[in-house]
């Protein structure tokens, strides 16, 4: 049961889409984990960009 669980699980990657829109130099990136089965569509979470130093949207790539 317990290697079921882990196959759902994916890594994914996550970029500031604010910094994109604007053309700042550097990338703001977080790597995580997320299960398929319960989030099938792109993953959004807000997290801290240290170019533009404040919390942005991050967008699932």
């Amino acid at each position: 049961m317990r290697n079921k669980a882990k196959r759902n699980r994916i890594k994914i990657i996550l970029e500031c889409l604010e910094q994109k829109k604007l053309g700042i130099n550097g990338i703001s990136r977080y790597f995580t984990t997320k299960n398929r089965i319960n989030t099938p569509r792109k993953f959004h979470l807000r997290k801290f960009n240290p170019f533009l130093k404040r919390v942005t949207l991050h967008q699932e790539i």
